[in-house]
């Protein structure tokens, strides 16, 4: 993600990790510099921290990329929006320097909010919002918390608030919109997080179409950074007859990977029981004893057999079980070298 944001944001090849320094270690001025000094406006929108690195390559520096608390202070003045999680890396409770970067934008002139409320009701043109002190939650897990959904906006709510802003004046403006967590879903094979996401952010993209479909000076550009662990629908049942059945169990899960295995974590003993219990309530599927039993033991970093290494772990283990009941493969856990669409 470093390394192709830097591409896009600095026009240069960066050794991966780095965000907008070259090999030879100088800095690489990033577009967001560039055309803030032509008077242009810039929004960053993600579902992750706003520091990640695909909303860092468009207006920041660093030799690394989670150097976020480096990355936070570079927006100040030189991105108009900036919206997504993060809030850790603006607030002086959490910052290392004890710096309220948080309080600085706001004397800056920015609007700072940190619930959708707050954004929905904001009128200023600038804007600092960020709804977690991490990344944003998975919209599946969004979508099946009410508490959760009337916190934190959606990808598309984000996306109007920063747009229609930029659209109010006329000057021109660049605005990146990033669904962030449909990688870190299939980072963990977990094929209901990924579709609720990628839904979401197809949503962002109907939005920003309906708000430019009249419009003949504003170009969108719809991509992504890289491919990760090749998701595929597999043929189940004899003849393939069974392949789109269980493809639609995907809409019975209601919690993502992630925040199945964190409430897993946090029971004491974390037992086999109670994930096979847990696999029930939020994937509505049963795992066989041996295959909680495998989870027990890989929790524990005991060995189990596992003969493809990048699947011997917690998320592996459960993509492929749950593969079992909705045909979804996984290759990995990694990214991949798939190449890129571009619409």
């Amino acid at each position: 993600s470093a390394a192709a944001s830097s591409s896009w944001g600095g026009g240069q090849r960066v050794n991966n990790g780095s965000i907008n320094i070259n090999p030879a270690g100088q800095q690489v001025t990033p577009i967001a510099e560039i055309l803030k000094k032509k008077n242009l406006r810039i929004g960053l929108v993600t579902t992750a921290t706003v520091t990640h690195a695909t909303p860092a390559g468009f207006a920041a520096s660093v030799p690394k990329r989670n150097d976020e608390n480096f990355i936070a202070p570079q927006y100040l003045d030189r991105v108009d929006v900036v919206l997504g999680g993060g809030s850790g890396f603006f607030d002086k409770k959490d910052r290392p320097d004890k710096r309220d970067l948080s309080a600085d934008f706001a004397k800056a002139g920015y609007g700072v909010v940190n619930s959708r409320d707050a954004l929905l009701a904001a009128r200023e043109e600038k804007l600092l919002g960020t709804f977690t002190r991490g990344h944003l939650p998975f919209s599946i897990d969004r979508n099946h918390n009410p508490d959760m959904a009337a916190k934190v906006p959606t990808l598309s709510e984000m996306a109007d608030a920063a747009l229609t802003r930029f659209l109010a004046s006329d000057k021109p403006f660049l605005l990146q919109v990033e669904g962030a967590r449909i990688d870190h879903a299939a980072h963990l094979n977990d094929i209901g997080a990924l579709l609720h996401d990628q839904l979401a952010f197809d949503d962002a993209v109907a939005g920003v179409l309906a708000l430019i479909g009249g419009r003949d000076d504003v170009l969108l550009v719809v991509t992504s950074d890289h491919g990760n662990s090749n998701p595929g629908l597999n043929g189940m049942g004899k003849g393939y007859d069974e392949s789109t059945q269980r493809f639609a169990k995907i809409v019975n899960f209601k919690a993502s990977h992630e925040r199945l295995l964190a409430e897993w974590w946090k029971t004491k003993g974390h037992s086999a029981e109670q994930v096979t219990e847990l696999v029930r309530t939020h994937l509505d599927f049963q795992l066989k004893p041996e295959q909680a039993q495998a989870l027990f033991e890989i929790a524990r970093k005991h060995p189990v057999i596992e003969w493809n290494e990048q699947l011997g772990k917690p998320e592996g283990l459960l993509g492929q079980f749950a593969g079992n009941h909705t045909g979804i493969g996984w290759t990995g856990t990694t990214h991949t070298s798939d190449p890129t669409l571009i619409s």
